[in-house]
């Protein structure tokens, strides 16, 4: 199970967001500083969030994300307000490894299914963002401001076998507060959906979370506020 610790961006700094709520915000630094630390602990993949992208319905980091790429050997998986084919391709071009699609692959489907077959499927991941919903999930949108109307069984359906290949699933109830990640949702879609590479969000606090998920058959976990609180070291969970 590959391990991307998280940096999420605001207003230039690295912060982290409770339960997804943009006024319930702690800033922990530089990006630039996280993300060569990150580098030198072995993070070969690092997540990037631009949370200021999310609210604004496009990316808005592209000077600092052209130096998160150049600072370190680590590939950067990059989410935040993608929502149109150009993009896309204007952050291939600042250096991205993968783009994270989230409102655009809830809303239009078909058009995000050709930038898959455009880009090629290993360079784009999908983020499913659910919230609990009596005894389903709803998938949010628009930086988690607002319900889809779709729950994830939808939501899913309409990437058939092979036309996706990583998505990204945050259950945003866990988000950012530490109360351990849903195992029993990433079972699920594992067990669902082998075709896909599920990478685990929301709530992994410990070295025992990630052995829980590791067992649910998630093919990749984000750890954030566990490492800027020190309840969790990077190396520890490469090496697990």
């Amino acid at each position: 199970m590959l391990i991307l610790p998280a940096i999420d961006i605001m207003g230039g700094k690295c912060v982290r967001l409770a339960l997804g709520k943009f006024e319930d915000v702690t800033t922990y630094g530089d990006p630039l500083e996280q993300c060569a630390t990150f580098a030198a602990q072995g993070a070969e993949w690092i997540h990037v969030v631009d949370l200021d992208g999310a609210r604004e319905g496009r990316p808005m980091q592209h000077n600092l994300l052209r130096q998160l790429t150049q600072c370190s050997s680590a590939k950067i998986q990059f989410g935040g307000g993608v929502r149109q084919f150009a993009h896309v391709q204007a952050l291939f071009d600042a250096g991205v490894s993968r783009v994270v699609i989230g409102s655009a692959a809830v809303q239009r489907p078909q058009e995000v299914k050709e930038w898959t077959a455009s880009f090629g499927v290993g360079r784009l991941c999908c983020a499913l963002d659910v919230r609990p919903v009596n005894s389903a999930y709803e998938v949010v949108v628009r930086g988690w401001t607002a319900g889809s109307g779709q729950d994830l069984n939808t939501a899913l359906a309409a990437f058939p076998p092979g036309s996706l290949k990583h998505i990204l699933v945050t259950d945003v109830s866990r988000d950012g507060v530490l109360t351990g990640p849903n195992i029993a949702l990433m079972r699920s879609l594992a067990a669902a959906r082998p075709d896909l590479a599920v990478q685990a969000s929301g709530g992994v606090s410990s070295l025992e979370d990630l052995r829980a998920l590791r067992g649910t058959g998630a093919s990749g976990a984000i750890v954030g506020r566990a490492l800027y609180e020190n309840r969790l070291a990077l190396e520890e969970a490469f090496a697990l």
